[in-house]
């Protein structure tokens, strides 16, 4: 590819990269042209599915602060570029990869920030923000001053406040009967110790 070519194709990621709010790099090895418009179809207005060149979209990627991303970009790669909503399109992604086992979530950038594909799954199984809210203000026992600073919280962060909880919740279904008011009333603590970190780092 032509110098010029190269350079452009670089600038056109670059400028996807810092418009979009989420960008979920997977392996998309094994899939049609017509499975890989369904998934761009799916992911909503406003986001694309692109499928790009490792050695371009490394430099891209450098020259916006993403250097974590570098591991990720190995073999056949395409990124789900988001820029509506990113919890609806991170369902989407997980939904297709179900049906399609050929997908594969390396990981990604949510808000800025480096997340795993544990953390892109986690966020598709976060419910509507406010539903979570109210669930971790009764959990707070009222204290609605630290819900309230969840609503700025980045959603990479209530990510990692969703895998967590659901860590504590299987991580108390497998304890012995007896320990089990323990495990709960730990997964209590732990899960407002989460919420101060969410609110007191944003």
């Amino acid at each position: 590819m032509p110098t010029q070519a190269k350079a452009a194709v670089i600038d056109e990621i670059t400028e996807r990269f810092q418009k979009s709010s989420a960008a979920v790099l997977t392996e998309y090895r094994g899939l049609t042209v017509a499975q890989l418009t369904q998934l761009r179809r799916s992911l909503g207005a406003g986001s694309s599915y692109a499928v790009v060149k490792n050695t371009l979209t490394k430099r891209a990627a450098d020259s916006v602060g993403h250097t974590d991303l570098a591991p990720l970009l190995n073999g056949p790669t395409a990124i789900a570029f988001i820029e509506g909503d990113v919890v609806e399109a991170a369902k989407a992604i997980r939904d297709f990869a179900r049906a399609n086992p050929l997908l594969v979530v390396k990981g990604g950038v949510v808000e800025g920030r480096t997340v795993s594909p544990a953390e892109v799954t986690a966020l598709a199984d976060v419910e509507p923000r406010e539903v979570l809210l109210a669930k971790l203000a009764g959990a707070m026992k009222g204290n609605l001053t630290k819900a309230a600073g969840l609503f700025q919280a980045p959603l990479s962060q209530v990510a990692r406040l969703a895998a967590a909880l659901q860590e504590k919740k299987e991580s108390a279904e497998g304890s012995a009967a007896p320990a089990a008011d323990t495990a709960a009333a730990d997964t209590t603590t732990d899960s407002a110790d989460a919420a101060d970190t969410a609110a007191s780092t944003d």
